[in-house]
Parts: C-alpha cells; sequence; structure tokens
C-alpha cells in the first residue's frame, strides 16, 4: 500500500495556537520572495496566534500579521500538539 502524504492546509485555517511546518508558498515571484524576506520560507514552523481575516502569526520569535490572502498562500503541514 503507498504512502500518501496529507494534503496541505492554507495557514489561515490553522486554529488558534495551532503551530504548521510551512510545506510550499504559492503566488508570483515577488510576492513568494517578500513572504521569505519575512522569515516564510519552506521547512520553518509557525504558530497562528489569532485571526480569521488578519492572521497573527509567529515565526523565528517574532509576530506578523498577515491579510487573509497572503495567509491563503501559505500552505503548511499541521504538526501535533505535544501533550505534557
Amino acid at each position: 500500500m503507498p504512502f500518501s502524504r496529507p494534503p496541505f492546509t492554507p495557514l489561515c485555517q490553522l486554529s488558534a495556537g495551532a503551530t504548521g511546518r510551512i510545506c510550499q508558498i504559492n503566488g508570483d515571484e515577488n510576492f513568494s520572495q517578500r513572504l521569505r524576506e519575512m522569515g516564510f520560507s519552506e521547512a520553518r514552523l509557525v504558530t497562528k496566534i489569532s485571526g480569521t481575516t488578519t492572521s497573527l502569526c509567529q515565526i523565528n520569535g517574532t509576530r506578523i500579521a498577515l491579510n487573509h490572502g497572503a495567509a491563503m498562500n501559505i500552505l503548511v503541514e499541521l504538526i501535533p500538539a505535544v501533550s505534557r
């Protein structure tokens, strides 16, 4: 049975407090480059703090607000929460 990878989730669809690993950035080259300059690059972990129309995220210890369109173009793999 072949291994099937779960589909990626747009960052804007994560629940508040959830963490994801960035897997893909969609959009034109200028948009993608600007996100990478802000720290949103593939394989980085990002935590959604809050928001629906604007997503407040934390990446590399910095909080950044993204509009819904930008957050839709950042596809993440959900990282399961660690139980303590």
